[in-house]
């Protein structure tokens, strides 16, 4: 007669009640996040999954990870019907769902294996907390990078920009702020299961690592100056479906920059797609851009769709009265999958022919920089959603990044959350690298954001306006910028590979995926 799971192992509550905690955890996960923004929801949606996940089967863990997923997923990313309809929303939402519970199996696998092996009361409370952080982590990143680009939307670091635990992104990036926050829940689940207030020791990990999350400052940059940066919403009609005119959007931004002609400024910065029309191979447009910095008495950072050869790419310009223009140009280095390019079309023609015929460019992905030298100040670039991937913000700012310069188009997403979430990874970006941000957008949300996370300058969205802002600038790395990539590897890559050694040793031992293992509760 096989021996019954050891009490580590069973799960906590049947089936049926894990299902119904994982569309709630998912509910209360997104309402971590902007508009609601309360963060400390994060902690107990994250609390949800886990306690459903212990214990569980295989598939029962991938019910629970698909309920939790889509719960969450459905409502996270509701604004991209605002425009596009259900299809797209159901695909993403669906895709990511999938992966989500997927990536539920192994944080279900660590529960039975590590108490197995290691049934100490220490190991629970430490070892299967780090585990299971790590694993969620590594699920997050897969997210983030696969298939394409990935989608790095939802992290739970990034539901924290508001928050006092914020400033630890600083040393860790956003994955490390991630870890530590699951961390803190898999470490206090732990400590109730193991007696809670009778053993009061126990609470010492989970204890810590809130401490450590409250408690350490942000990492400190060095001042450097400030930085007199005009910043322009013209609030054209720059979305897919917007009526208009050829040159509308460039006139709109024109406008909306007459006010700040005639101030002292060191760049005037207009947002992605601020101009509708390429500079490179339209003289009428540059004759215009050469104009603007002439009268401005400053350099342009401004965002069109440009041609070379036979490429079409998103592309940053820096612009200059008298200079042999563009002076320096960044190229987006992600284009947004079935939004910028589609990826296999003939596939997807197939199944949504009349969605996939009204994306006529297919854009390059850019190999150049995300910097730029203006007069010996260093900017860091990202466009729109390049905003989401950690490298391209690392890569910013190693090559001596003062500031950064975010310029975005959220016109197809005008009266959603979309622009709000996209602003709180804006905010992260400039705790993290302890840079100020100027975040501009066609229609809004446009913010300048301090070092530390708090706005020094807006506009409000869907309304034409300016913005003429002394800008901090920073020098110096934080450690997140230079060992980020690292941590994300160690926690990833490391948690996986423990779990693949518990299995092995499991079974070598012969406690895991031999005769005690293979009945098991239902669920």
């Amino acid at each position: 007669m096989p021996d019954a799971p050891p009490a580590a192992e069973r799960p906590l509550i049947p089936l049926w009640l894990a299902l119904v905690g994982a569309l709630v955890g998912g509910a209360v996960l997104d309402a971590a996040f902007p508009d609601i923004g309360w963060w400390p929801l994060a902690f107990i949606g994250v609390a949800f999954s886990l306690v459903g996940l212990i214990g569980r089967s295989a598939w029962g863990a991938v019910a629970v990870g698909a309920v939790f997923g889509a719960s969450f997923y459905f409502i996270h990313i509701s604004w991209i019907t605002r425009y596009l309809g259900p299809v797209p929303w159901f695909g993403l939402a669906g895709i990511e769902t999938i992966f989500f519970a997927a990536g539920s199996v192994p944080l279900a696998l660590a529960y039975r294996w590590l108490p197995r092996l290691l049934p100490s009361a220490r190991a629970r409370l430490m070892a299967l907390p780090a585990l299971v952080a790590g694993l969620w982590t590594a699920r997050e990143l897969f997210m983030g990078s696969w298939p394409y680009t990935g989608f790095p939307w939802g992290r739970i670091g990034m539901s924290q920009s508001e928050s006092p635990l914020a400033h630890i992104a600083s040393w860790t990036g956003v994955s490390g702020l991630t870890f530590l926050i699951v961390f803190v829940v898999a470490a206090a689940l732990e400590w109730v299961r193991l007696g809670g207030f009778r053993r009061m020791i126990g609470v010492v990990p989970a204890a810590a690592a809130l401490v450590l999350l409250v408690a350490v400052p942000a990492f400190p940059t060095t001042d450097a100056g400030t930085y007199r940066v005009g910043s322009v919403q013209g609030d054209g009609p720059a979305g897919y479906f917007d009526q208009r005119e050829r040159y509308d959007v460039l006139r709109a931004q024109l406008d909306a920059t007459e006010p700040l002609l005639g101030e002292p400024m060191d760049l005037l910065v207009w947002p992605e797609g601020g101009i509708d029309g390429d500079p490179l191979s339209n003289t009428s447009v540059a004759s215009t851009l050469d104009r603007l910095a002439r009268r401005a008495d400053a350099p342009l950072l401004v965002n069109a769709a440009t041609t070379r050869g036979e490429d079409i790419y998103n592309t940053s310009m820096l612009w200059e009265a008298g200079g042999d223009n563009p002076v320096a140009l960044h190229d987006k280095s992600r284009p947004v999958p079935m939004g910028e390019y589609v990826p296999d079309r003939w596939f997807f023609e197939l199944i949504v022919p009349d969605l996939i015929s009204l994306i006529q460019r297919e854009y390059t992905p850019g190999t150049n920089a995300p910097f730029i030298d203006v007069d010996g100040v260093g900017v860091g670039l990202a466009i729109c959603f390049d905003v989401l991937y950690d490298d391209v913000i690392w890569s910013g700012a190693r090559d001596g990044a003062q500031l950064y310069v975010f310029q975005t188009n959220n016109a197809d997403f005008r009266d959603t959350d979309e622009n709000l979430q996209q602003l709180a990874f804006a905010r992260m970006r400039a705790i993290e690298t302890g840079r100020s941000v100027v975040n501009i957008s066609t229609v809004g949300t446009s913010q300048v954001i301090a070092p530390d996370g708090s706005e020094i300058d807006g506009l409000p969205a869907a309304e034409a306006g300016a913005m003429l802002t002394e800008v901090p600038l920073r020098t110096g790395l934080t450690p997140a910028s230079i060992i980020g990539g690292g941590v994300q590897a160690l926690l990833g890559w490391g948690s996986i590979l423990v779990l693949v050694a518990l299995g092995a040793v499991g079974r070598m031992r012969g406690t895991i995926g031999g005769r005690r293992l293979r009945r098991r509760p239902r669920g």
